[in-house]
């Protein structure tokens, strides 16, 4: 079998941030799959999953109500690996151009107060596994340290070596 390309990244190098993990064509427009990675594969303690499932729930609302993107929001989830999320969105896109709105993204999920959208049982396949306090945490660290800081490399994966 052909190895997918997330496998082939160089997951011991590789650092906190947003990279363009793919380009696919769909229907005849191109739609760009981020990889916004919030811990450093197998040198950091994964997420929680109580939190990646709060930031889940807030960062996607937030992205599907922002004004300016909401129409190019294809999807917003977790990695199995508990290290990150993928944003897929409308159109040929570059980490760059997406700066903005993560920042704006993970400042909503750091600043949030109140009841989490979508966490009662009608709404939700696991309604009990949330973490509002870690997933400001977690949001807060990343936006601080990575978000505000972008260098290249958090853009471009490394090469493997």
């Amino acid at each position: 079998m052909k190895t997918i390309p997330s496998f082939t990244i160089d997951h011991i190098h590789l650092k906190r941030g947003i990279y363009v993990s793919r380009k696919d064509q769909v229907g005849g427009e191109v739609v760009t799959t981020f990889d916004i990675r919030m811990k450093e594969p197998n040198r950091e303690p994964a997420l929680h999953v109580g939190a990646l499932h709060t930031i889940e729930h807030l960062a996607a609302t937030y992205l599907r109500n922002d004004p300016e993107w909401q129409d190019r929001i294809v999807y917003w989830g977790p990695m199995g690996c508990l290290t990150g999320n993928y944003l897929l969105m409308r159109g040929d896109l570059e980490s760059k151009d997406i700066i903005e709105l993560m920042q704006k993204t993970f400042r909503f999920v750091a600043e949030f107060e109140g009841k989490v959208p979508g966490t009662d049982p009608m709404d939700c396949g696991n309604y009990l596994l949330h973490d509002l306090p870690m997933a400001k945490l977690e949001s807060a660290k990343y936006l601080h340290e990575v978000l505000e800081q972008m260098s290249e490399e958090n853009y471009i994966y490394p090469e493997k070596q």
